[in-house]
């Protein structure tokens, strides 16, 4: 039996979980619309797992992508920055969005 939850119910399992700061209001929010829409494309149902969530996905400002990571950005211009984070997360990742507080993409 699956049950259909609003992104509120969703936010509300994070907190259930003490979750919720990993990704904050705008995080879950490009999960939850990620999630979503893989639902409306593939047909699947998607069983909410928030600890599998969040094992599987990560949120980051551009300057701790940058030290997580070792991107060298010694040569990238400081207005090029966020292009160049990007794109080397979207080589080696899958980016879901981006919010004010960071940058959601799947852990690797």
């Amino acid at each position: 039996m699956k049950q259909s939850i609003n992104f509120s119910a969703f936010c509300d399992s994070f907190r259930a979980h003490d979750r919720y700061d990993s990704f904050g209001y705008h995080g879950l929010r490009v999960i939850f619309d990620y999630l979503e829409s893989y639902e409306q494309d593939t047909g699947e149902e998607i069983e909410l797992d928030v600890i599998a969530i969040c094992c599987d996905y990560n949120m980051m400002a551009i300057e701790d992508i940058v030290k997580e990571y070792r991107i060298d950005v010694s040569d990238v211009d400081a207005d090029d920055l966020e292009w160049f984070v990007l794109e080397y997360l979207n080589d080696n990742t899958m980016v879901l969005g981006q919010c004010v507080d960071g940058v959601v993409f799947q852990c690797f």
